[in-house]
């Protein structure tokens, strides 16, 4: 059941903002001390009390409490969280969760940029290492197609972004567009020494030298 159909069933009515209404002289007589107490004992409620008469705006009074997100916020969450314990804790259960899936990833851990992705494999590799998750296929053995792959959805999000720089009429041209340009340098320099981490890593060379060989197939 969808929330518009249980406030109808509950509250008789699917408009948010009268529910919001019940919900706030609900709030109003739980958090009175008196009218608390009166509620808990007698399952009453004082109808006349000058709580309930209180002419209040409670859509203004519940953005007080709980305010609208800013970018800032944003920002000061995301510099605390990379790099804590928290963020290590969600990479660790994410790859749990997608089993070593790096594209899925990639996409549930909050604050992810795809320029994190040598950071975030690197903390799984040791993780794997210290025997704290297990070494999935799909994590050590992943494709350079499935790689290039997000390398290039990356360099697409920076282009959909200088679009709707573009679309909102952002000041600070140059600025921005140096920006952009610096950010798709760092993140192609650096999946590309990823990928030959990677490649020495798992991939050996053929007897009769020069290429290397493809992964070994799992045995069957």
């Amino acid at each position: 059941m969808g929330l518009l159909e249980q406030c109808e069933q509950v509250f008789g009515t699917a408009d948010l903002y009268r529910v919001l209404g019940i919900l706030g002289k609900v709030y109003s007589v739980l958090s009175d001390k008196e009218q608390r107490a009166v509620y808990d004992e007698q399952g009453t409620v004082d109808e006349d009390s000058d709580v309930l008469s209180q002419d209040r705006d409670w859509e203004t009074y519940w953005r007080l409490l709980f305010k609208k997100i800013s970018l800032e916020d944003i920002q000061a969450f995301e510099k605390t969280y990379k790099g804590s314990e928290e963020e290590l804790a969600d990479i660790k259960q994410a790859y749990l969760d997608f089993k070593g899936d790096m594209g899925q990833i990639m996409e549930s851990v909050l604050c992810v940029q795809y320029t994190d992705e040598p950071r975030i494999r690197n903390l799984i590799q040791q993780a794997i290492d210290a025997g704290e998750v297990p070494s999935y296929k799909a994590f050590v053995k992943e494709s350079k197609q499935k790689m290039n792959a997000r390398k290039r959805r990356a360099q697409e999000e920076a282009k959909e972004a200088e679009m709707s720089r573009k679309e909102l009429g952002l000041d600070d041209e140059d600025n921005l567009k140096a920006l952009i340009q610096n950010r798709q340098k760092d993140r192609q320099k650096e999946m590309d020494n990823f990928l030959a981490q990677m490649e020495a890593k798992y991939c050996k060379p053929s007897k009769g030298g020069g290429k290397k060989t493809a992964l070994k197939k799992e045995k069957k």
